[in-house]
């Protein structure tokens, strides 16, 4: 075969791949918009799983997470096939992203129990092969250990609670009715590990930041993005609208979890250096305060508060849909930036403006959005979830009137340590100058990631200054959970049923564009009639000239945040002084290393991959190559099972 044919043949692999799942992901969006303004026919295949067959049923909560998932596919799809010119996929990987694309719409279009655990299992399965892609990496190869015990783990956890679910109510979600209140307790628990684990939720997290950053950054993107956000769909379609309303616990089972997870992702994103792992631990962050809204929402409805529950659980679903917009052009954009340079360390960034502009400019909207500022994508949702803390009715409940307020500063500290984590991500790594070869040397990406990067970006506009584009969708997922009350109205200006508060984005956006150009225009008029400047040399505090390393790097920006947070982020410090030969007084090298750990992974996490290896070789010994005893297993295995189910 010649190189033209070999050319061709490594072209068209990536194009097909890419294109079957841009063309998965606009079904899904299509599917996803019909199931939630108009009633879907179920749909059953019997043939396909034995006994119960598959079941799919589009509801309007299932379809709203199919249309996030859909859309982010698009992008990400669009964006491999430019991708893939810098790093070079082998067959099971092309294959692997379309199936995976089909496994995350299937999961909110799930009809039944064993549709929806089918279907989850081979989300998980189709995720690792991602992780996997570049397996010859040491690195990659332990963040895929870690991932595939933290989602088989939960994945047990999810299939007990399913399955009792399932033999008290039946295994179609349309039929599920009364449950006893012990059966549903214990289901919620084991569910909320389950989708925990996959969402990030704290202390289930600790596979995010080693497999975001090891899979190819479209994988990231559909990840974070897309994947994390079927673990919320659990929470909301398992435990809040089939089982709920449930005792006040489950409420504060995930405010706890929702704030704690908010802020200790925010915590390591704001000392990361590297990029990709930032963003990982800001979607740990992100998913905490969308986790921390539904708690609110169910813990307000609960005490009768139904305007404030109403505003928290819309906070939620639009800071679902801005998470998933910023996060995903932040990980297209942190993909760019490792094609053109092959580093992902913010310490060796730098200068990037001038050489990506275009790529530069992108990512400014998504740390935009992140950072939860005015014009940012997730302003908005912020906003309203404050709202609704600060107007949560507590009359004579002791604990909301104590709860409520701590949850505003946690929210408040979660936002403000997002702002630093967003401007040493953006200042650091793209301004200033560049402080490696590789960045001096970097070229703006190809046309095809450029437009996959303008999809989600335009996303994030029309969230920052219209978010009623969105609102009709949100009315009609808030309609199938009554409890929640009236939604707000995201109209020009947003009105909170039963709230004194109000709010117009489009407005702000106006008001910042007209002083922008009024300080242009007085800039240019001011300078026609000053004299013609006289140029001379930057001081440089005495210096011949400015050089790179002079300049502030991520880890010393951060530097002062982990000093206060020191007992929370275990900053771990070495420096090792070197002499000369002659005398040991002369000093000829100094090397600083600073490292900071993720304490639940290593004091959690480690103790249970140490177990699980070794459960591992006591199977091992149990595989003796003899059909009779592994029919022997098989038999006994199928006893067990009677007598539980009996």
């Amino acid at each position: 075969m010649t190189d033209s044919h070999l050319s061709r043949s490594n072209a068209v692999g990536p194009l097909l791949s890419g294109t079957t799942t841009i063309g998965l992901g606009a079904a899904g969006v299509g599917v996803g918009l019909t199931g939630v303004f108009s009633d879907v026919p179920a749909i059953r295949i019997g043939w396909l799983l034995p006994l119960l067959g598959v079941q799919l049923r589009v509801e309007p909560v299932g379809g709203f997470f199919m249309v996030l998932t859909g859309a982010v596919a698009v992008a990400a799809g669009l964006y491999w096939i430019g991708y893939s010119r810098h790093e070079k996929f082998g067959a099971i990987p092309l294959m692997a992203l379309p199936v995976f694309v089909g496994t995350l719409l299937a999961v909110p279009a799930a009809g039944s129990v064993t549709t929806f655990l089918f279907a989850w299992e081979l989300m998980a399965l189709s995720s690792l092969v991602l992780v996997l892609t570049d397996q010859h990496r040491s690195e990659v190869r332990s963040a895929a250990l870690i991932y595939a015990v933290m989602t088989q783990l939960g994945f047990v956890a999810l299939l007990v609670g399913m399955v009792m679910l399932a033999a008290a109510a039946g295994d179609e979600f349309a039929g599920i009715g009364a449950v006893p209140d012990g059966v549903r307790n214990t289901v919620f628990v084991l569910t909320l590990i389950g989708f925990g684990s996959k969402a990030g939720l704290l202390p289930l997290h600790a596979w995010l930041p080693r497999a975001h950053p090891e899979a190819p950054s479209p994988v990231s993107a559909l990840l974070s993005a897309a994947m994390v956000n079927l673990g919320v769909y659990g929470i909301i379609r398992i435990d809040l609208q089939l089982l709920g309303p449930g005792p006040r616990w489950w409420a504060w089972a995930l405010l706890i979890a929702g704030g704690a997870s908010a802020m200790y992702g925010v915590l390591q994103a704001s000392v990361a250096t590297d990029l990709k792992r930032l963003l990982a631990y800001s979607t740990t962050e992100n998913i905490g305060l969308i986790t921390l809204a539904l708690g609110t929402a169910t813990l307000l409805a609960g005490a009768g508060s139904q305007p404030a529950a109403a505003v928290a659980l819309t906070a939620a679903l639009l800071h679902l849909i801005a998470h998933s917009a910023f996060k995903s052009l932040g990980f297209f954009a942190a993909g760019s930036v490792l094609a053109a340079t092959g580093l992902r360390d913010l310490d060796r960034f730098g200068g990037l403006a001038r050489r990506m502009p275009v790529t530069t400019a992108l990512f400014g909207v998504a740390a935009l959005g992140a950072a939860g500022l005015p014009l940012g994508a997730g302003f908005v949702s912020e906003w309203l979830l404050i709202q609704s803390l600060m107007h949560a009715r507590a009359g004579h409940d002791v604990a909301i009137a104590l709860v409520m307020p701590l949850a505003v500063g946690a929210v408040a500290l979660t936002v403000g340590l997002g702002v630093a984590a967003m401007v040493k991500a953006f200042g650091i790594g793209f301004l200033a100058r560049p402080r490696s070869d590789a960045a001096a040397a970097a070229r703006e990406s190809p046309g095809t990631m450029i437009a996959a990067m303008a999809l989600p970006a335009a996303a994030c506009v029309v969230l920052a200054v219209a978010p009623g584009a969105v609102g009709p969708m949100l009315t009609r997922v808030l309609d199938t959970l009554p409890v929640f009350g009236e939604a707000p109205a995201l109209g020009v200006f947003l009105h909170l049923p039963g709230l004194h508060a109000s709010m117009a984005p489009a407005l702000l956006a106006a008001a910042l564009a007209a002083a922008v150009l009024i300080v242009a225009i007085g800039s240019r008029w001011r300078s026609r009639q000053r004299p013609e400047p006289a140029t001379v040399p930057l001081w440089a505090c005495g210096a011949e000239d400015l050089t790179p390393r002079m300049q502030y790097t991520a880890t010393s920006f951060a530097q002062p945040l982990q000093q206060v947070f020191d007992d929370v982020l275990r900053f771990d410090t070495d420096v090792e002084v070197s002499g000369q030969a002659a005398s040991t007084y002369v000093v000829e090298r100094i090397a600083y290393r600073a490292r900071v750990a993720d304490v639940i992974e290593e004091r959690w996490y480690a103790p249970v991959l140490r177990a699980v290896a070794g459960a591992a070789q006591l199977v091992r010994r149990a595989h003796t190559g003899s059909v009779h005893l592994y029919l022997a297993y098989g038999t006994l295995g199928v006893l067990i099972a009677a007598l539980v189910a009996r």
